[in-house]
């Protein structure tokens, strides 16, 4: 597998795309309910391509991830072939950027020395989706870019 499989929640919630799935693999609903009864090693194995190939077209119009820690912002623009990353660090310990307050404390000190601000781009020429599944793997939260779109203009006008 590229990715992981879907839950069983999701897979519920693409029942109708999963039943077109198996219908493209020549399988209805009496080989699919042998298949999990007698077969299942190969039950999973159609669950997990079909897993993939969901991933594969949700992360491919991904244009924005976001990941917060307590001190760090992550974020990350992605292009077809580069990853753009804006990293924002506080050195103030008392700040938690999960919580709304440490938002707006970042807001009113974003161009102070307890602020680090830094970009970076990085070529994804293998398999920029599997890159993209990695960052939201690790706690990345897609997004629409509206905290990357305003940071860079803010970073670009300073």
């Amino acid at each position: 597998m590229k990715y992981t499989r879907l839950t069983k929640e999701q897979l519920e919630e693409l029942h109708p795309e999963f039943i077109t799935f198996l219908a493209t693999q020549t399988i209805d609903k009496k080989e699919w309910d042998e298949l999990k009864t007698n077969k299942p090693e190969i039950a999973l194995q159609e669950i997990d391509v079909f897993s993939d190939l969901i991933w594969d077209k949700a992360i491919t119009n991904v244009r924005f991830v976001d990941h917060f820690s307590k001190h760090h912002i992550f974020l990350f623009k992605c292009h077809d072939d580069l990853l753009e990353s804006l990293i924002v660090q506080t050195s103030n310990e008392e700040v938690d950027l999960f919580t709304t307050e440490g938002l707006e404390w970042l807001g009113n000190n974003l161009f102070t020395d307890a602020v680090t601000i830094q970009t970076g781009k990085k070529e994804v020429a293998d398999n920029r989706n599997e890159e993209v599944f990695k960052i939201i793997e690790n706690g990345g939260i897609i997004s629409k870019g509206e905290l990357y779109i305003k940071l860079i203009a803010l970073i670009k006008v300073s």
